[in-house]
This record gives structure tokens, sequence and C-alpha cells, in this order.
């Protein structure tokens, strides 16, 4: 049983039933607003550990314009793309965002720093948090809680107040936030709450309103690097299967150093930040056939992702076979991998106390580390030098009253050792043992997805995403899948979904077939049937015996929604006299779902119909429409009372009920 009664036994509350059989109706004249001319599509790519946006005019598509560089880069890591990190001033207003925010925070006295809000990597929240609501908290650097919703607002402002600028530099007159069709970023695999999580940040951030939401696009990850590998030339790619050279260079040297090679290679070609998209269907792309699939693999900062699709001639149009899956498998596991090293060697209590005491500096060690992960490649041997900030070599000491080269030494971890620059001295090796765990538990859950039955002979499989750029990881997925089909890494694989969510602002209706994630129903009453229901759901009303709480299937999950398909049902009202009707909406996860006080089933919105004010002629079975359209991450639903016109809305809500 459920934690709330029987909805339809509480008073008064008035009860529905279904009046024909469920039918399927594909509106293709819905009524759809009138596409609205925007002068510019702004794709904000919101990374777990770096951010970005990108923009092309409407007017010439085939250009692709990455935001400009940004002040404060790291050595190492090129800067295409910002931190996700946020600075809030100790009277919680919004101070800096990116490197910017990071290097203040970073120069603060330590008695003030403590007293300023920093956030990194806040995004895995949404991820993590089982019950997402509007008041779900964020933690700080030093402990303080504030609102997620005020922080992912804070950050989307941020982005849109710098795209604005940036337009209105280059256009030489200001740029309109009217003008602009937005397009947010987000993992596949996200719950239904925390993409709404999202759209709400962006209404609060002045991005879009209630009123008019389809001037903001939720695309999802994979799907935006999809779209964009679809477009991809031979010399844009590097194919880790083919024994050939690629880019000139031998396939030896193709993992790693080919890829800073081509890449230095494209830098220098093109010292602007504009991407040409030819309007072709790349050469690899050209291979694939009619019902061809390819696996689009999304590796990221906090989550990977993996997309099935399968290929819909004559216009490509994309359909997604499998159900996104992925986990939480992204390269802060690897960051998370040293900080485990790091309290083995030195005691957790003292790295506790020293992420609290010296946040900065912190900071400043995690740093250091992630630029010497991305030196990590599987056939290095020289070690890596991770320098240790001064306050964590004199915060220790003080501590434990020894010497960090004395814990190094006592520790039992060999390949560690201290060097005399006052560096951390890792092996090849101890870097690599970083990297397994996490490495290996997408390598175990592609293989999971390679065994569905839906997955079959598949081509080619895309490895795009931040995460991507890792020798170590490209190399595993090559050994683990390379004979089963062609593993495919674009080559500026960390914008790839970035420039894929312009291209999907420019033309939303690629995406054709997605699978539905929840099923979906309203809870009705059936007539009573002895021996098939349960006795303590049988309801008498006026003579009339009723099972209360049946689940009436809209959708499926896993089963395919065509983008704006709507799906229709009739019910009537159970008692003729009623005046106003309660139609509820519940999901759940589950496929074959009965009564909606079964586990798992939430209810996510309700739609009030007044049936007041009309005239005697209403027949005595009065018909009420219910219509659910199936959008991009929206789902709209819509009751009608037949006989009057009469019409009520509402969007499904997962965070407020």
């Amino acid at each position: 049983t459920s934690a709330y009664s029987s909805p339809a036994k509480s008073l008064g509350d008035p009860g529905i039933t279904p009046l024909s059989p469920s039918h399927i109706v594909k509106d293709s004249d819905a009524e759809d607003a009138v596409e609205q001319l925007y002068l510019v599509v702004v794709a904000i790519d919101f990374g777990t550990t770096s951010s970005g946006y990108a923009y092309s005019f409407t007017k010439e598509p085939e250009c692709i314009h990455v935001m400009r560089r940004w002040e404060g880069g790291d050595p190492g890591v090129s800067n295409q793309k910002t931190p996700t990190t946020i600075l809030l001033t100790p009277e919680r207003k919004f101070h800096s965002f990116g490197y910017a925010a990071r290097d203040f925070y970073h120069d603060l006295d330590p008695t003030e720093s403590k007293h300023w809000l920093y956030f990194e990597k806040f995004k895995m929240k949404l991820h993590t948090t089982g019950n997402l609501t509007m008041e779900t908290d964020l933690t700080a650097a030093n402990g303080k809680k504030v609102k997620a919703l005020e922080i992912f607002a804070y950050a989307l402002q941020f982005f849109k107040e710098q795209a604005l600028k940036e337009l209105s530099d280059q256009g030489g007159s200001d740029f309109e936030n009217t003008e602009v069709r937005w397009v947010i970023t987000v993992p596949a695999i996200w719950k239904q709450p925390a993409k709404q999580f999202m759209r709400q940040a962006a209404y609060k951030a002045g991005m879009a309103s209630p009123e008019n939401p389809e001037q903001l696009i939720i695309a999802l990850e994979p799907e935006a690097a999809s779209i964009y590998c679809r477009k991809l030339r031979l010399h844009q790619m590097i194919d880790l299967s083919s024994r050939a050279p690629v880019n000139g260079y031998s396939p030896s040297d193709t993992i790693g150093t080919g890829f800073t090679q081509a890449k230095e290679h494209v830098r220098h070609k093109r010292q602007s930040r504009t991407f040409m998209v030819e309007n072709v269907i790349g050469e690899i792309w050209s291979e694939l056939e009619e019902g061809d699939r390819y696996i689009v693999v999304d590796s990221g900062g906090g989550t990977v992702d993996m997309t099935v699709h399968q290929i819909r001639l004559p216009e490509g149009h994309l359909k997604e076979l499998y159900k996104a899956t992925g986990g939480p498998y992204g390269s802060l596991g690897v960051d998370y991998e040293f900080e485990k090293l790091l309290c083995k060697i030195f005691g957790e209590d003292f790295i506790e106390q020293f992420k609290i005491k010296r946040p900065a500096a912190w900071v400043d060690l995690m740093i250091a580390f992630e630029s010497r992960k991305r030196a990590a490649a599987p056939d290095r041997t020289n070690p890596l030098n991770i320098t240790l900030p001064f306050s964590f070599i004199d915060y220790y000491k003080k501590f434990r009253g020894h010497s960090v080269e004395h814990a190094l030494r006592k520790s039992n971890v060999d390949f560690v050792k201290w060097s005399s620059q006052g560096m951390l001295r890792m092996s090849p090796d101890a870097m690599n043992a970083l990297f397994k765990p996490t490495i290996d538990q997408i390598v175990q859950h592609l293989s999971e997805v390679f065994d569905k039955p839906e997955v079959t002979n598949v081509k080619f499989l895309f490895l795009v995403g931040g995460f991507a750029e890792s020798p170590l990881l490209q190399q595993a997925v090559q050994s683990a899948f390379g004979a089963r089909c062609r593993v495919i890494i674009p080559q500026d694989v960390g914008l790839t979904i970035l420039k894929g969510a312009v291209l999907f602002g420019l033309d939303p209706a690629v995406i054709k077939v997605r699978r539905s994630p929840l099923t979906y129903g309203v809870g009705v009453l059936n007539r009573f049937v002895e021996g098939k229901h349960p006795p303590e759901k049988l309801l008498v009303k006026d003579g009339t015996r009723w099972c209360t709480d049946v689940f009436d299937k809209f959708i499926s999950a896993d089963q395919s929604v065509a983008l704006g398909e709507t799906v229709t049902r009739s019910y009537t009202p159970a008692k003729p006299s009623q005046l106003v009707i309660v139609i509820n909406i519940y999901s759940s996860e589950q496929d074959n779902v009965g009564f909606i006080t079964e586990s798992g089933v939430k209810k996510c919105g309700t739609l009030r119909l007044d049936l007041t004010g009309t005239d005697a002629a209403v027949p005595n079975r009065r018909e009420i429409k219910t219509l659910m359209q199936f959008g991009d991450t929206e789902i709209k639903a819509m009751a009608i009372d037949v006989a009057t016109s009469k019409s009520v809305k509402v969007g499904i809500d997962f965070l407020n009920y």
C-alpha cells in the first residue's frame, strides 16, 4: 500500500471512468505556435567540471562560433571552456564564475576566504539527489548551504550575460534576449525532475519564461553529440580502429601523441574560434545505410551516458533504439581515487581537516593533479610530479608533528615517492591505477549495453565528451570493442556536444523518435469485476460498484514516442451530476502498473475541469477528452469537455508534488 490513502475514496473527489477503447491520434496539425524567428542560437554546455557556450546566426548556420577565450586558463588545459565554479560573496550575492571565481577565491586571505561561498562540480548533485525539489541545497567549500536553484540560475545568468555581451560587441549594437534561442544540454540519464529543474533555473535566469517556453530547448548530451558526428569529415576525427595512418601519423602514435599533433595542426590552421560545418553528411556517415545502428558514448566529468541511435533515411533522422543508460562514471572518479590515495598516505583525519581549514590550497592541489591527470597515457614511462602546496606541507607538520617526507616513507604505497623539490612523484603505474576503477566501470557498462538484443550489429562507436580525451580511456574502449565496431573520436572531442547542441537549436526536428523514460497514465474508476479486482478497491457510489485507483496507461516506459506525438483517451464522469472533474496524472519507472497506489508510482500533474455553466443539452454520457503530448523534454497534458469545448492545460511537473 502507498503512503497516501486511496485518492478516489476521499470525500467528494470526482472520479472519471474510461469511455472508449484507447486509441492514439497523430496530431500533425496540433496547435503549434508559429515558429518564432530567432536571429541566433546559443547553446550552453553546462558541464560537471567545465562549461562553455557556442552560437550560430540563423542566417549562416554553417558557421559555429565557440565563445571567446577566457582569462586565466591553466597550463596544460585548452581554454575553450571554463571551470564550472562559482563564487558568492559573504552576503550570498553572485561574485564571479569560472577561472575568475577560482583565482579570486584562491587569493583571499584564509581568515577571509572562510566567509566566502565557493562551489565546484555542483552539477552532480542533480544526478545524485533522489528527491530533487526547488528547495534542494548545495554545500559550499566552507560548509554553508545555499539553494541549488539559486546557484544554477546565477550560473546560467552569467552565461546569458556573457553571450549577449559578445554578440553585441560583435554586431556593434545591443542584442536582446528575445532574439536568441537558447539550448542547454543535460545528460540523457538524468531523471525527469533534474531536466525540469534545469528549465526552472533558466526561467529564473531570464532566458525564457513559462509563457514562452519554446525559446529554450533542453537537449540531451549524447543526442547533441550524435547530430554533430553526422557532419564529421574524415580529417575531423581519429579512427582508432583503422590501422592506416590517421592525419599522416602512423597508428602506433595515434593514441595520445597523434591527438596532440592533430590538435596543434588544427590550431595553427585556425586562430579563430569559428568552425565551419559543411552542409553535407560526412564521409563516415555516408557509409551508414537505412537501419544502421551506432552508439554514442558521452564521457564527461560527472557522468557517462550511452545512447544507441539508428538512421532513418531519406532525411537521416535519428531514432533512439535503446533507452539512454550510464551512470556516475565520469573523470571525477579519478579525482576521487587520488583523494583516497592521499588519505592512505597522510590519514583521512588530516585530509578532512586540511580541506576545511585550507580550502583554497586544496583547490590548488586538485588543479595540479588535473594537469598531471591529462598527461597520463598507456605507454608513458617517466614519472608524473605533483606539486604539493606549501601550506599542505606546513599544515601537515603542525598537525602530525612530523614531515610529509616521513609520512611517505612510512606509508607502504610503493609507487608514490617524495622528490626533493617538494613534489609527489607518481610512477605511471600508480597514475594508471587511479583511472582503473572508473574506466573498468565504463567498459563493464558498455559490455552490458552491447549484450542487449536491440543492440546487435552496431557499426560505429563515437567516443565524445571531455573524458574521451584521455588516451587511457581510448585504449580501453578500443581494445574491448574494436573488434565489434569502429571506434571513432571527433577531433575537438570536448566541444562535440556544444557544437551539436547549436545544430540541434537550428533544426530541432532532426531527432524524431525517443524512448519514453517513464510510464505515464491517469487514475480512473473501472466497473468492479468480482474475482478480477481486489476487494479492498471496491467503492460503491449511487448503487454502482466501482474499482478505484486504476492506473489507465497512456504510454509505457521504453515505448517509442515520436516527438510531438499526442496520445488521446476519452473519459466520462463516474457520476452524471458532477460539476467538476479532477484528473490526476501519474508516472512510474515500471512498465506494467495496475493501480496508482503501487510503490514507485508518483503523481506528476493534475487537470481540473469545471463543468458548470453548461445548458441542459449535455448528453448524459458526457465525453471528456484527455490528451498527452510528448515534446522535447517536456510533456503537456490537456483535458477538453467535448460538449462545451472548455479545456484546461497543464505541464507535467516532477518537482512540486
